[in-house]
């Protein structure tokens, strides 16, 4: 089965430091907890802009830090990702790299147009399908506020007033002014500047290549110890005593965990999924891994509270599975190769700012960019 490559409005958020407790490996648990925060979920998971904007200047690191794809350059340049983020929202071409015949139904080749297709008339003029998919480019913000039915009517009343306005601007003669020449100019490189991202930079990241980058990964991951544990967190020792003396004389653990755990998750019995070494507190991480199958610890404190804990299985960790971090090893790809590309063009290319305020501004920017870098 192949795999959606998603585009970057639904890229997934960065993940948060150590928490109180682990991070469920389940990929159906919605729940929320003090191990599973409500912002975590699948990796696919819808994100605004700004977020996407942290994760391309940030390294991949997925979630739990068992899964953790090493890249063999620094994408720390949040400059660079600033640009790269712009031109990745209008680049709508890059949601579907790799998608199989199953995922894809059969009538969805029937949809396909052509952009000379006259869609509207305003006067003697035409509007596309080719205007549509520009306006859409240009509106997908707006677009993504509203339900999909409802897009194509309001794309078209967009562009019935865009002629009707353009039309009377000439008329006015507007366009023989010398600031519309510079914003027609700016326009022009605009929109060169889209093309040249989507044809010579985002076509090379096919899925071939982020499976390529993934078997890379897979090849020299190395397992570690994973366990799988529940818990009961309370404000006292006392509270914690007597629900552990309850669990001594049989009690069932995700009972007591459901009516009495101020965790937020532990409306599933307290159940935290898998974990691995350096995700928890230390006072809780020391007590779950020394646990042995099916045992229940003495009352743990923390920051947060009491824990008593109990040790359901323990296993050896695994790459996760391509599907999942597909996605971030796309955006990985295109941050990489934006920068070579950028870096390349530039090399030869001489750039003089005459403001000099306005040159140190710059200047500060690029060393704090190179810095983080590394270079």
């Amino acid at each position: 089965m192949g795999v959606r490559l998603v585009n970057v409005p639904e890229m997934g958020d960065t993940f948060p430091p150590v928490r109180p407790c682990g991070w469920s490996a389940r990929a159906n648990d919605t729940s929320v907890s003090a191990a599973r925060p409500a912002h975590f979920g699948p990796l696919a998971m819808r994100a605004g802009r700004q977020n996407l904007l942290t994760m391309l200047a940030m390294p991949f690191v997925g979630p739990p830090r068992r899964h953790v794809i090493p890249m063999s350059y620094s994408t720390s340049r949040l400059l660079r990702a600033a640009s790269l983020a712009v031109l990745l929202a209008a680049t709508p071409a890059l949601s579907a790299l790799a998608q199989d015949s199953a995922a894809t139904p059969p009538a969805a080749e029937a949809t396909a147009v052509d952009p000379a297709s006259v869609v509207a008339r305003v006067g003697d003029q035409t509007i596309t399908e080719g205007d549509l998919a520009f306006a859409a480019e240009d509106m997908a913000q707006d677009l993504a506020q509203m339900p999909p039915e409802e897009r194509r009517a309001f794309l078209v009343r967009i562009l019935i007033d865009m002629k009707v306005m353009s039309a009377a601007a000439r008329e006015a003669g507007m366009d023989q002014t010398e600031i519309f020449a510079q914003r027609r100019e700016y326009l022009e490189e605009r929109a060169l500047r889209r093309a040249y991202f989507a044809e010579a930079i985002a076509a090379s990241v096919t899925e071939e290549a982020v499976r390529a980058e993934y078997d890379a990964y897979v090849a020299q991951f190395e397992p570690v110890d994973e366990i799988r544990a529940s818990h009961i967190l309370v404000e006292t020792e006392e509270e914690a005593n007597t629900l552990k003396a309850e669990l001594d004389g049989g009690a069932d653990f995700a009972t007591l965990a459901r009516e009495h755990s101020i965790d937020p998750g532990a409306a599933n019995g307290g159940d935290l999924g898998f974990f691995g070494r350096g995700m928890m507190v230390q006072p809780f991480e020391e007590a779950a891994f020394a646990l042995g199958d099916g045992a229940i610890s003495a009352p743990v404190q923390s920051q947060f509270g009491w824990h008593i804990i109990k040790l359901e299985e323990k296993r050896q960790s695994q790459p996760p599975a391509f599907e999942q971090v597909a996605p971030q090893i796309q955006n990985q790809l295109l941050m990489q190769t934006f920068t070579e590309t950028v870096d390349e063009l530039m090399a030869d290319v001489e750039v003089t700012i005459e403001d000099p305020a306005l040159k140190a501004k710059f200047d500060a920017q690029e060393a704090a960019e190179n810095a983080a870098a590394g270079q």
